[in-house]
């Protein structure tokens, strides 16, 4: 095998823990010795083994004078766990292969630094780009302290969301909704506006074939109009979180509050996107899927509050002004102030065509497609 090879099966154990880490990163580490793989490892869930311990471990002895690749820069500090660079100096490793840095402060090449010290062999940037991007969340809620937004919508392929009544089931198809809900698998809290919640009444959970993990809800409520019925905060799923403006009833935030159930009232009497987001990040949230409405997507474009956009788009013309769009608000005043994205993926799924996007950079064309 090449050592892209190693690098490769590294960063697919990574990836088969994605939604299980967070607020950590997905690593995934091979251990190499004499040609044959003597040892693999994943991190499985924040405050448990990282991925070189897991490899160590499974490699034993084997270890001494072997090579490891590992997906992102071994930690050199005391968290919840032990550092992996002080492992891998006493396991006798001999060359350390590193896809990408780490760029959290408390790692930041200090990893590199100190397996350097220790006579250890160092490379780094193997794959650097499939790590990065794999890890891409991560590293925005490290730099921004921010979580990485995803907003998702399901439409039409006139780009509606629900028809003039209102109705909006089903518009795509069985398949896009089972990976919708692969989707809420992997994030930390889904978000939605309050006309969701009173015009679907939505428990926001995650229903796939063998489980899954439950997101936090996320409700935007600015005069805190939900039903005390709400499935939301009645079915004790999972936690809900419910954002409000600074003139809630008192009476009706301690009547909702429990244990499953939080509101937080913000500073102003409207909702702001970027306080929510801030204060999520001060929760450790690190990935928020939003599924809108119309006006919260809206809400969200208009503050480039977004890092990707994964629209689910059926065969289906609903037609009719009076329908409800994917995004709602003003809009743009002239095409030329459009928000500009890029297409990263489109595939198709069941009858429909998953599209995922992001916001351009500045400087960058189109990205051309095969």
């Amino acid at each position: 095998m090449l050592e892209e090879d190693y690098m490769k099966l590294a960063l697919s154990l990574a990836i088969a823990a994605k939604g299980q880490t967070s607020p950590n990163p997905l690593v995934g580490a091979v251990i190499v010795k004499d040609g044959s793989i003597v040892g693999t490892g994943t991190h499985l869930k924040a405050g448990t083994p990282h991925a070189e311990i897991h490899a160590i471990q499974a490699a034993g002895e084997q270890a001494f004078g072997a090579d490891i690749y590992v997906t992102l820069e071994p930690c050199s500090h005391f968290g919840r766990t032990a550092p992996c660079a002080d492992a891998i100096i006493q396991a006798g490793i001999r060359r350390v292969i590193i896809a990408s840095l780490d760029p959290n402060p408390l790692v930041a090449g200090k990893g590199i630094k100190k397996l350097k010290e220790a006579g250890i062999e160092v490379h780094t940037g193997l794959l650097k780009k499939e790590a990065e991007e794999l890890n891409e969340p991560f590293f925005h809620f490290i730099k921004k302290q921010q979580p990485f937004v995803t907003i998702k919508a399901a439409t039409s392929l006139d780009g509606k969301i629900a028809a003039s009544t209102g109705d909006s089931k089903w518009i795509t198809s069985p398949e896009s909704r089972r990976d919708v809900h692969q989707l809420r698998h992997e994030h930390d809290a889904i978000l939605v506006g309050i006309h969701t919640i009173i015009q679907d009444n939505p428990r926001l959970t995650t229903r796939l074939p063998q489980g899954g993990k439950n997101p936090i809800r996320i409700i935007l409520d600015t005069h805190l109009r939900i039903s005390l019925e709400a499935n939301v905060l009645t079915d004790q799923a999972v936690k809900t979180i419910i954002y409000t403006g600074n003139e809630a009833d008192p009476d009706k935030v301690r009547k909702i509050s429990n244990e499953f159930v939080e509101v937080v009232p913000l500073l102003s009497h409207d909702i702001s996107i970027d306080e929510v987001l801030a204060d999520l990040g001060n929760r450790n949230v690190m990935t928020v899927l939003v599924e809108g409405g119309s006006e919260i997507h809206a809400s969200f474009v208009e503050d480039s509050a977004f890092q990707q956009l994964i629209l689910y788009m059926a065969p289906k013309i609903i037609g009719g002004k009076h329908a409800v769009p994917f995004i709602g608000g003003n809009g743009a005043p002239l095409v030329e102030q459009a928000k500009e994205l890029e297409f990263i993926e489109m595939k198709q799924i069941g009858t429909d065509v998953k599209i995922t996007a992001r916001p351009r950079r500045k400087g960058c064309t189109p990205c051309s497609q095969e």
